[in-house]
């Protein structure tokens, strides 16, 4: 099993930048894909960027692609979020995510450890 807690959330003016980052405890955590996923109120929760175990591959929602970056360092256990470009739209508690498999998954389904979150707003 694995741990997660999520910080860097944060007020941001629209157009600004915010980094999230999520650390991890437990078992190896290359062996882990990972993922960030939002919720914003009243919606669901909805996939924003994966990667693989070995950061070999990354995938992204097409709401963020171009203007979020998903990083993670394995020697440290720790995954990241840039956040550049800021819409009021990317306001919403932002979750990380682990799956059992070094594969990346777009699906809520597929990941079995979440952290508590952390909440981004951005002011339009």
């Amino acid at each position: 099993q694995v741990q997660l807690v999520e910080s860097g959330g944060g007020l941001v003016q629209a157009g600004g930048s915010l980094r999230l980052s999520c650390a991890a405890s437990g078992r190896t955590f290359s062996n882990y894909a990972m993922g960030w996923f939002r919720q914003a109120p009243g919606k669901d929760r909805e996939f924003v960027a994966g990667i693989s175990g070995s950061a070999a591959l990354t995938y992204y929602a097409n709401s963020v692609k171009g203007r979020f970056t998903i990083s993670r360092d394995n020697a440290k256990s720790t995954m990241s979020l840039q956040m550049s470009s800021l819409k009021a739209e990317d306001t919403a508690v932002y979750y990380c995510a682990a799956r059992d498999s070094v594969y990346l998954g777009r699906n809520i389904g597929e990941y079995a450890y979440w952290g508590q979150g952390t909440q981004v707003t951005v002011s339009s």
